[in-house]
């Protein structure tokens, strides 16, 4: 039954064939003693370009010799037995057929036209900002157009050498992954992918095509947090040494670190060894206070902190006064010896009642006490040490 609409372009030629085959054969043909050529055979041709086409024949009584296809076609030549036609603007794979007749028997020959097309699009999918060490790593290549795809290769590669290579498939884009296992080596090496169009056995060659390389950068990060040494205790308004170290980092050297007393970051000095970082720093607290000292280690998008108290006090005094420095023989004198809160202090070896408060002592003067020197003491408990000042006076 014949279809009922016009046929769409792309399939007068199949239906024209049809025809041509099926149709205008009388009978017996099958055993003709000449054949129609089609030449070239099986052409490559690329994308847009043209190809002459010549039908021939041996037949010395030929006629109607013709090309049968939907492309754009121009007769550039004919003579005995032969016929040519220049195509143009061949965009994709097609079968030629050339038809004649000799002696009214009908000839007919076929070529397949291959269309190749280099890939407009290469590249490789971004990288992680940073990939960890000893995970898998997942490259991924799109390519889009490129033909033939039976002859269309997909390389992915590490600087230059080759992590595997798959055949591009027929999916526009076409994605080609290749997964590895992330190493420290792969820190700042360059990822690419390649395609590589084989035309060699249809006497052409191999033509490739790369992406833009892109960097890699790995890292190793330990589970456990960083050594921060700080004092315990420390006395107001002196300054005291802060220590924070890591191991087990990779590359220590990319790592960021910030040390902070309280809501001030500190002005760290930072040293790398190996995977081993050191940071450095000077604190001091301005008032009575417990605060928080802080060390925080970030890589590769990963933290580890570790939290210290630092409990600051002021120790104020000792203070000893002479409520009678020259004394007459017999005069009472008063000596007092004070300090602080929580402070205790001891004059000339007698404690006061309680921290916090003075101790005296009175005594009258006698010749074996001119240019006495007394003693005052203040001790302040800061567990677990004790801190002392002594203050003499003659």
């Amino acid at each position: 039954m014949m279809p009922s609409g016009p046929l769409p372009r792309a399939c007068w030629t199949s239906f024209i064939s049809l025809l041509l085959v099926c149709c205008l054969l009388p009978p017996g043909t099958q055993g003709q003693e000449f054949q129609l050529r089609v030449e070239p055979q099986n052409p490559v041709v690329p994308a847009g370009g043209s190809l002459l086409v010549n039908c021939s024949t041996d037949c010395p009584s030929a006629e109607l010799i013709s090309l049968e296809t939907s492309l754009l076609k121009e007769s550039v030549g004919s003579g005995l037995g032969w016929a040519a036609f220049q195509l143009s603007n061949v965009t994709g794979d097609i079968q030629l057929l050339c038809s004649g007749f000799c002696n009214g028997s009908q000839m007919i020959g076929f070529s397949n036209i291959t269309v190749y097309r280099f890939p407009e699009r290469v590249e490789l999918a971004p990288l992680p900002l940073w990939q960890p060490v000893g995970e898998n790593l997942t490259l991924r290549c799109m390519v889009s157009s490129g033909a033939p795809r039976d002859h269309l290769t997909v390389v992915l590669l590490r600087e230059e050498e080759e992590l595997g290579r798959q055949p591009a498939g027929d999916g526009e884009p076409a994605e080609v992954t290749v997964t590895v296992l992330a190493s420290r080596d792969d820190h700042g090496a360059s990822f690419s992918c390649r395609t590589e169009l084989d035309l060699r056995s249809q006497g052409l060659g191999l033509f490739q095509n790369s992406s833009a390389p892109r960097k890699l950068r790995t890292f190793a990060m330990p589970t456990t947090p960083p050594r921060l040494v700080v004092p315990r205790f420390s006395e107001v308004e002196t300054s005291w040494p802060v220590d924070c170290t890591l191991d087990g980092l990779f590359p220590a050297s990319e790592a960021q670190v910030q040390l902070a007393l309280g809501d001030q970051m500190l002005n760290a000095t930072v040293v790398s060894h190996g995977d081993t970082l050191t940071a450095t720093a000077t604190a001091k607290a301005e008032q009575e206070s417990t605060q928080e000292i802080v060390c925080n280690v970030t890589l590769g998008g990963e933290s580890r902190e570790t939290r210290e108290n630092v409990k600051a006090y002021s120790f104020q005094g000792p203070n000893l006064t002479l409520r009678e420095p020259n004394a007459t023989e017999g005069t009472t004198v008063t000596v007092t010896c004070a300090a602080g809160p929580r402070v205790r202090v001891t004059l000339d070896g007698v404690p006061a009642a309680a921290p916090g408060q003075p101790a005296h002592l009175q005594l009258n003067a006698t010749a074996k006490d001119d240019r006495r020197t007394f003693f005052c003491n203040a001790t302040l408990e800061t567990a677990p040490r004790l801190t002392e000042l002594n203050v003499p006076s003659a």
